[in-house]
C-alpha cells in the first residue's frame, strides 16, 4: 500500500542538526495520520507522499519549515519569588506569554535556562528553534484509517504517535 490521504504511516526516524550532530532517533516506529492532519512536519509528509514501506526519506528542514525562527521576545526574566524554591536550570513551566490574552490555547512551555537569587531566565522558543534540521526516516508501515481516526485527526493504535 502506497502513502495517501487519510492513511497511517508509521515510520523510524532520525534527527540532525545542520553540523550532522544526531539529536534523536526513534528505534520504535512512530505512527501519524498522513493527508493535512498536522501529525507531521509539511515537508516530511510531501515527501513521504506515494512511498511504501521499506522507502527511505531525507529532508532538511529549515527553521520555518520546523520548528520556526528563534523569538529572543519569549525569553523572559521574572522575579526569582514567583516560583517554587526548588526552581532548576531545565526545570519546565506552561505559560502564557507576556501581553497574550491567556488563552489556553496561547500558551507556550517555557524552559528554565537561569536562575540567580533575584530572578529566573526561562525561554519559550522551542529546544531547536531558529535550527536548521535533517529529517531522516525508514517507513515502517501503512494502513487505511479507521473511521475514528479520522474524525479525531489522529492515530490510535497502540504504538507511540506523533502529535
Amino acid at each position: 500500500m502506497k502513502i495517501a490521504k487519510d492513511t497511517v504511516v508509521s515510520l523510524r526516524y532520525e534527527l540532525f542538526d545542520s553540523e550532522g550532530e544526531l539529536l534523536e532517533k526513534v528505534e520504535e516506529p512512530v505512527s501519524y495520520l498522513h493527508g493535512g492532519y498536522d501529525g507531521i512536519f509539511p515537508l516530511v509528509e510531501e515527501a513521504l507522499h506515494g512511498k511504501n514501506v521499506g522507502d527511505q526519506c531525507s529532508v532538511t528542514l529549515q527553521p520555518d519549515d520546523a520548528f520556526g525562527e528563534y523569538d529572543h521576545q519569549l525569553v523572559e526574566v521574572e522575579a526569582r519569588n514567583a516560583f517554587p524554591e526548588e526552581i532548576s536550570v531545565g526545570m519546565q513551566f506552561e505559560g502564557a506569554p507576556e501581553g497574550s490574552d491567556e488563552d489556553e490555547e496561547d500558551f507556550l512551555l517555557y524552559t528554565v535556562v537561569d536562575v540567580t537569587d533575584d530572578e529566573v531566565t526561562v525561554d519559550g522558543n522551542h529546544p531547536l528553534a531558529g535550527k536548521t534540521l535533517s529529517f531522516n526516516c525508514t517507513v515502517t508501515g501503512v494502513r487505511p484509517a479507521t473511521a475514528e481516526e479520522l474524525a479525531h485527526g489522529h492515530v490510535h493504535d497502540e504504538g507511540a504517535h506523533l502529535h
